[in-house]
């Protein structure tokens, strides 16, 4: 636990002197992304733990296949259970060409046990508007494994995902409009309006007045010159631009590791903590009566539970006006708080006004 404070107070003094933030990692040009490909096809060649019967799309999906190879077989007469249907996906990045390899994703669709060391058959690929873009097929690489023997199990990651390392071929390109003599469009990939206005400021000195302004907090234009009409030449120069980023105060925990991250505009105001807990330990024992000696009774049990009920205090703390997550850490540390009371004194501290910050709980 107090690994995860000290983390805290870590992430404070690193924030107060981080580095001015380029211009390539804050922002994206409207109209270049990634596009998301998406494809159903069949994974052969594993080891019985493909699709059973009850899966009534993987035999047809087969037999559909060996149709179009000029085999006849009724869907219903399909039993093999080397064969698993699966969606397979994959990301086509902006100006991506022909010939390209691309990194695929395959999913089982129906109940199979595993993917490894099966081989995905030739998948188009297509995107939203319905269009092919892309063509997978090769080996199946799981990152995990499943063996048993005796009636013992031991498992390692989930199988019935894998992955086609450069499997999937672009056969056509996304190609969307880029400069065509308009302004060119930046868009903040966190919206600010404080990081809008100094980007158009940055902007504005490296390539000269009117050619950069914010028109809200996600989005800046900027006019190219005249020296500068190449949108790639534009970009290049626009890239390295520095620019001191600013965030908004936010504490983020994570309830499950104890990790504590904190920026550096995170505030609190005067409070006082006072963290205690009330044990309650019930036991069940059994209580025997015994019959008095000559007499006809029997001997009987008779559960009974027994109550115990302790309380631990802790000492209060007090922090002054305007102290910060240093201090906030050192406190956290004199109460010797848990992760989950650590997440129950931040709630509280802000619910009193004294946490002058976004609380995100993971």
């Amino acid at each position: 636990m107090k690994t995860s404070l000290l983390l805290l107070a870590a992430a404070l003094s690193l924030g107060a002197s981080a580095a001015p933030v380029r211009l390539k990692e804050l922002v994206d040009v409207e109209g270049v992304r990634d596009n998301p490909l998406y494809g159903y096809g069949l994974v052969v060649g594993l080891g019985g733990t493909g699709d059973s019967e009850r899966v009534l799309f993987t035999s047809q999906s087969v037999s559909g296949m060996l149709g179009r190879l000029g085999i006849r077989v009724d869907p219903r007469d399909v039993r093999s259970r080397n064969v698993a249907a699966v969606m397979v996906t994959a990301r086509l990045p902006t100006f991506t060409r022909p010939g390209s390899r691309l990194d695929a994703t395959v999913s089982a669709l129906g109940d199979a046990r595993s993917l490894e060391g099966g081989v995905l058959l030739v998948t188009p690929l297509s995107g939203p508007d319905g269009q092919v873009y892309a063509v997978a097929q090769g080996a199946v690489q799981v990152g995990g494994y499943e063996v048993s023997a005796a009636g013992s199990a031991a498992r390692k990651n989930q199988l019935n995902t894998g992955a086609v390392p450069g499997g999937a071929t672009v056969e056509r390109a996304v190609a969307p409009a880029f400069g065509g003599g308009g302004p060119l469009r930046l868009s903040l990939r966190r919206p600010d309006f404080t990081n809008a206005s100094r980007l158009a400021q940055a902007i504005t000195a490296a390539l000269g007045e009117g050619t950069a302004r914010a028109v809200d907090p996600a989005l800046v234009e900027v006019t190219p010159p005249p020296s500068l009409q190449d949108p790639v030449l534009l970009l290049a120069r626009l890239e390295p631009l520095e620019v001191n980023a600013d965030s908004r105060a936010k504490v983020v925990v994570s309830e499950r590791t104890g990790t504590v991250v904190a920026g550096a505009q995170v505030r609190l105001g005067p409070a006082v903590i006072s963290h205690g807990g009330l044990q309650i330990q019930v036991d069940q024992g059994l209580a025997v009566s015994q019959p008095p000696p000559r007499s006809r009774g029997t001997t009987v049990s008779a559960p009974v539970a027994q109550v115990r009920a302790t309380e631990t205090g802790s000492p209060a703390v007090a922090m002054a006006g305007a102290a910060s997550v240093q201090d906030l850490a050192r406190a956290l540390n004199a109460l010797g708080a848990t992760p989950r009371d650590l997440i129950a004194i931040l709630q509280a501290l802000r619910a009193a006004g004294a946490l002058d910050a976004e609380l995100e709980v993971l």
